[in-house]
């Protein structure tokens, strides 16, 4: 099989990035698809979606009228919001959304305002992530992280419930979060101190392993599937290391498991998605080639390789 035209024919959210970083195509070329993610496809659904106060779905993380009687859904401002950025749509697009969030957005948890983020690591990455694409004032959010992280070098969405001990899951995310702070603003000294301390916890456990017993960090590191979400798997947490540019030693076993997963054919296989309310499937069933997850592993290998 090709497998660069395989993943060429995609949706734009996802070639603009197969020609950038697989294919090698100059800006000119990939820019002009990416230019494409807000007229068509996927990006295009999701944008025409966007309520008139700047929401989606009528909630913040959860969607209007939600009970809890059923898996969480993924159809909120939150979550459609990363999408929208990780796909690439420019912020100009979304013009007066951040305001608009401002006004009207709150959160479930204690009503506090969106921008300001609340007491989740996970949902305070991604409001940090969103709020510096789309303009928003969210310094407040970068300095909760330093504020908030354990005394073991990680964060836990729990603290607030009294854990005192970090989780690859909260931590992960925390860390991509101070990531796209300092890459969008330059950072503060402790901010890039909580994120490298953040990154030491991970790289401790080489991202597969529990300290105290050797055991699998989580289950299902080794399971990866698209839309990753929050989870963490070996996948997700490795490519954060490229987006990084930090090819420590350690990351070695966690890339050869990735490695091991490639088929012959040169794609990785869906697992089981994540059940819940979408908007709408963007990738394919559980067993099944996936081309996003083909384009993040091979992406995660080529940095590997080329770094030595």
């Amino acid at each position: 099989m090709d497998l660069l035209a395989w993943l060429r024919d995609s949706d734009p959210a996802l070639r603009w990035q197969v020609e950038r970083d697989l294919a090698g195509e100059p800006p000119s070329t990939w820019e002009a698809t990416r230019a494409r993610v807000a007229t068509e496809g996927f990006g295009a659904r999701l944008l025409a979606l966007q309520d008139p106060d700047g929401q989606w779905a009528g909630g913040a993380f959860f969607p209007a009228g939600f009970r809890g009687d059923e898996p969480q859904p993924w159809t909120a401002t939150t979550w459609t919001l990363n999408s929208l950025r990780e796909w690439g749509v420019d912020a100009s697009v979304l013009a007066g959304t951040a305001a608009r969030l401002a006004e009207h957005s709150r959160w479930e948890y204690d009503d506090l305002p969106y921008w300001g983020g609340e007491v989740d690591c996970c949902i305070n990455a991604w409001t940090l992530m969103n709020g510096l694409w789309l303009g928003a004032d969210v310094e407040g959010i970068a300095a909760w992280f330093v504020e908030h992280r354990l005394p073991d070098g990680g964060w836990n969405c729990e603290w607030v419930e009294g854990s005192t001990r970090s989780s690859v899951h909260s931590t992960l995310n925390s860390v991509k979060g101070l990531l796209a702070y300092e890459t969008a603003t330059g950072g503060t000294t402790a901010a890039r101190a909580a994120r490298l301390a953040g990154e030491e916890y991970l790289l401790e456990r080489r991202l597969l392993r529990r300290l105290s017993t050797g055991e699998p960090i989580v289950p299902g590191v080794g399971a990866f599937s698209s839309p990753t979400r929050w989870r963490f798997t070996a996948l997700n947490a490795a490519d954060h290391f490229r987006a990084a540019d930090r090819p420590d030693p350690r990351l070695a076993e966690a890339i050869e498991l990735i490695r091991a997963a490639r088929q012959p054919d040169g794609t990785w296989l869906q697992a089981a998605d994540d059940p819940g309310r979408v908007w709408f499937d963007v990738d394919v069933p559980a067993g099944e080639p996936s081309k996003w997850l083909t384009l993040s592993a091979t992406r995660v290998l080529n940095w590997w390789d080329a770094r030595g």
